[in-house]
């Protein structure tokens, strides 16, 4: 479903993602886990395609994302880091725009919308402005238009970012859910979230994978047991409070 190889990215004399190689298969909920700075939100970027690699490739679904990117982007469904929408529109009318752009019939996407809002629990701002609402309400704006229509691919940047606990419980429970017919790759710098939800870690420093397993798996090389003693041993950054 989500084939990594040998991607590359460079920022001038800095390499943020160097020749990452990696296979995601159906029923995978991935964490990707790794400090600031480690290139988690550059490789997602060039995954769904919104950064053109240097080296390397990305398919989604046997689409490569440079070659044949709107049939992989079909497939996909992207938050990205920050939930980035139009502030002066309303949930119902972003979300009718997604439905919009991705081609859904008026019928179908009527359903969508009414399914999305339901599962991120929109329905009290659904016609208030976007700009007015709490960042946690514009995550799940941000989540609502990734789910809307069904993709068999998701690559979440941070879905529980600036959520109160109760919501990132129904987020982790949506994802549970969605999970069985779907890809999920997740980054993420909550390592309970890791192991709450995750079917696979990965934790990349510098660009690079530095250890992929099970969360039991990873837990068990550290030198306490835990996924947290582990995460600081391999990653040279300040990952301070990140299991918090």
């Amino acid at each position: 479903m989500l084939e990594i190889d040998s991607l590359t990215k460079r920022f001038d004399a800095v390499t943020a993602v160097a020749g990452l190689c990696l296979t995601v298969r159906p029923g995978e909920v991935l964490g990707f886990l790794g400090p600031n700075g480690a290139g988690k939100t550059t490789t997602m970027k060039m995954v769904t395609g919104f950064l053109v690699p240097d080296g390397g490739a990305a398919r989604i679904c046997g689409h490569d994302i440079v070659t044949d990117t709107l049939a992989a982007q079909k497939t996909l469904g992207y938050l990205p880091e920050g939930a980035p929408a139009y502030g002066e529109m309303t949930p119902r009318e972003f979300l009718g725009f997604i439905a919009d752009v991705r081609g859904l019939s008026a019928v179908a996407a009527s359903a969508a919308c009414e399914l999305a809002v339901a599962r991120t629990s929109l329905e009290s701002v659904f016609d208030r402005p976007i700009e007015t609402l709490s960042k946690g309400f514009r995550r799940r704006v941000g989540l609502a238009q990734a789910i809307l229509h069904d993709p068999e691919v998701l690559i979440l940047d941070e879905p529980t970012d600036g959520l109160d606990p109760n919501q990132k419980h129904a987020v982790r429970d949506l994802i549970r859910l969605l999970s069985p017919a779907k890809t999920i790759v997740i980054s993420t710098h909550l390592l309970e979230e890791v192991e709450a939800i995750c079917s696979r870690a990965i934790i990349i420093d510098k660009g690079r994978i530095v250890a992929d397993g099970t969360p039991a798996e990873l837990a068990a090389r550290g030198p306490n047991g835990k996924l947290d003693d582990l995460f600081r041993g391999l990653t040279s950054s300040d990952v301070s409070g990140a299991a918090a």
